[in-house]
């Protein structure tokens, strides 16, 4: 993939062209956004939402905003409660844990125990084992000599917020198991903290949790409801498909919508169509059947779907059909980078949109660090610069040093040296040497620096990771993801609320490293 940058168009050649644009042009210009930067819709690939006919959502953390601390911490111990069921010793219950250690994107290496983060080229940047950072030297003798595959069993991607609190008991574990003596198979270890959190989620034990205290558990956004309006106001009809139960989806729902507006005396009266238990990503790949639920039974579904049922299961092509428009003019909101944006990218013609939590703090992250920004950009260029003139010494190093050895052998080659004598030749190459070593002097400066800023950005990220999106001058394997699947990207589905129905997203100009710069 190509980097996007925004690049200063060049002015026009005409100057009475240049001058009939200025004025139009410097009056926009002065005008505010008006909407704050962390809760803007950011755009991937074009998009007019003119022709869209459809809008999809699902449901978990695309609809329902969850408090993203408090429900990792009843993940963790309700997962620690199970594992002590299956065996594991009683001491995990207190062992340290840290809810903010990992993020999305980030890979379990179940052979070693590590858990690593990659740059869009597969490219092992960072990396823990439980909680001590693994040093360089440590990544590249495991990473580095060969090519990663992820999709292999011997790894697991944490790409959903659901499975941050997976991460977060595996390298809390693994630091504790360890340091009490045991001997860890790292696989097993993470296999069995899956199971128990998934049991966790079968039995209730989770979801009763959240349904018992809604409040404590997710955000109810006021501004929800609006955005679901006016988007049915300005002619879009609008669908949830959600893996989730009917009971819980009912309950969430109604906790999120009921009441919000007059206009709709229930929830399901915003949606066209609803659809539970869709086991995405198979939705997307499978022949399902599509079953109607009617009280506590199932049937199979007919079409064409009304307005008020519940359906379930179901499958791509039926749902296309029953929606009765192609591909492209559906959009498919959700937070699943697998399960929600790129299965549906790959297996049909849907628009998509992400929802990505994180993205508020990470845009804020990047607005405080711009002055660090913008003082590496200048390292750098001034690293280049110093390279330049590294070589250009060096290289007359080696040809006043060819040119003295060939005098010595009694060989007279003028030509390198310029034809300076010997001992002019030997003090120029004295010259050029302590030229070498200032500026290799200036490097290790330079070099120092940037790290120094290096670690800086990422501490006003992440503590552990640094940028979700980024890795050092490269998109992370989770950012390029994003730039692949998703058409446009924000923090929350009520950011829409501040653009029109019928917006026109435009992607920035994409720029190939050949273009930028002089």
């Amino acid at each position: 993939m190509s980097r996007r940058i925004h690049q200063q168009p060049p002015p026009p050649a005409n100057d009475a062209v240049a001058r009939q644009l200025s004025l139009p042009l410097d009056e926009f210009s002065v005008q505010p956004h008006g909407i704050p930067r962390a809760r803007r819709v950011f755009t991937n690939r074009n998009l007019k939402m003119s022709n869209i006919s459809w809008v999809g959502f699902d449901m978990d953390y695309t609809l329902a905003i969850y408090d993203q601390a408090a429900m990792d911490q009843l993940s963790i111990e309700a997962t620690i409660d199970k594992l002590i069921l299956r065996g594991y010793p009683e001491f995990i219950k207190d062992m340290p844990q840290a809810t903010d250690f990992p993020v999305r994107g980030i890979l379990i290496d179940k052979r070693f125990g590590h858990i690593l983060k990659m740059d869009r080229y597969k490219h092992v940047a960072k990396g823990y084992h439980g909680f001590r950072k693994l040093s360089k030297d440590e990544l590249h003798a495991l990473y580095h000599s060969k090519k990663i595959r992820p999709a292999t069993p011997r790894y697991h991607w944490i790409d959903t917020l659901y499975a941050l609190s997976e991460a977060a008991v595996y390298a809390a574990a693994v630091e504790a198991l360890e340091k009490k003596g045991y001997a860890v198979d790292y696989a097993r270890l993470f296999t069995d903290i899956r199971e128990s959190i998934d049991e966790a989620h079968r039995d209730g034990t989770i979801l009763n949790a959240v349904m018992g205290n809604l409040p404590k558990y997710v955000i109810r956004d006021p501004n929800l409801a609006p955005t679901l309006h006016k988007l049915r106001s300005a002619g879009k009809r609008m669908f949830v498909l959600t893996n989730s139960r009917w009971q819980y989806t009912d309950v969430m729902m109604t906790y999120l919508l009921g009441g919000a507006m007059s206009e709709y005396p229930h929830w399901k009266n915003f949606f066209d169509i609803v659809i539970c238990a869709a086991t995405k990503p198979a939705f997307f790949q499978e022949r399902r059947p599509l079953l109607e639920r009617d009280g506590d039974k199932v049937k199979q579904a007919t079409l064409p779907l009304e307005r008020g049922k519940v359906y379930e299961g179901g499958n791509l092509l039926d749902l296309e059909r029953a929606l009765g428009v192609t591909g492209d003019q559906v959009l498919y909101v959700g937070d699943h980078i697998y399960g929600d944006i790129l299965r549906s990218k790959k297996e049909s013609a849907w628009r998509t949109a992400m929802i990505m939590q994180e993205l508020e703090t990470e845009v804020l992250a990047y607005e405080s660090i711009k002055d660090d920004l913008a003082r590496t950009e200048q390292l750098e260029e001034a690293r280049e610069r110093l390279e330049d003139e590294l070589r250009f010494f060096q290289m007359r190093f080696k040809e006043l040093s060819r040119a003295l050895d060939g005098k010595h052998d009694g060989k007279h080659d003028g030509k390198h040296g310029g034809g300076l004598a010997a001992s002019e030749q030997e003090a120029e190459r004295g010259r050029v040497k302590r030229g070498v070593e200032r500026i290799r002097g200036r490097m290790r400066l330079v070099d120092a620096e940037l790290t120094t800023l290096e670690n800086r950005t990422d501490d006003r990220f992440h503590k552990y990771w640094g940028s979700l999106l980024k890795e050092a001058n490269e998109q992370s394997s989770f950012g390029a993801q994003v730039e692949e699947y998703a058409c446009v990207y924000t923090s929350r589905v009520s950011n829409l609320l501040s653009y029109s129905p019928q917006q026109y997203f435009r992607s920035p100009r994409d720029v190939m490293a050949h273009e930028i710069g002089e």
